[in-house]
């Protein structure tokens, strides 16, 4: 005696097509590309910023300051700044340290990314827009 089975009708199969994955390999190496020429810039940036404060204790006029720095670009392989792009200003009794730059990334063709960096020793930022606060006098 022969049975007949059922035939249970083929579903389609759920899954990533090979034209799917493709695009998705070149959507993920497009922003690893990306992350690897914004990252180094975004690393400089940070190095040049902890240079600055440990510049302005290791120095006590804007000479010192200007040479620990160039001691800290050399061994901290930043290019982006010079000791000489450092703007050095007294502020309530000592020297505070501040720098601001751009930053070009050519990424494809006429298309690139511009870094606005600046940072600064101060409480206060120098960077700051708008009106300053004129200080408060006593009578």
């Amino acid at each position: 005696m022969w049975h007949r089975k059922k035939l249970i009708p083929l579903q389609r199969q759920a899954g990533l097509s090979i034209v799917g994955l493709i695009l998705i390999l070149i959507a993920l190496s497009a922003v690893a590309m990306l992350l690897m020429k914004v990252i180094p810039v975004v690393v400089e940036y940070r190095s040049m910023r902890a240079a600055i404060y440990t510049a302005r204790d290791a120095g006590t006029t804007a000479r010192e300051i200007k040479d620990s720095f160039t001691k800290q670009k050399i061994s901290g392989y930043f290019t982006s700044l010079g000791a000489d792009d450092l703007e050095i200003t007294q502020e309530a009794g000592h020297l505070e340290v501040s720098f601001a730059y751009q930053k070009k990334i050519p990424i494809v063709g006429p298309v690139s990314l511009l870094f606005d960096f600046e940072a600064t020793t101060a409480k206060t930022n120098p960077f700051a827009d708008g009106p300053k606060k004129p200080a408060a006098s006593v009578p």
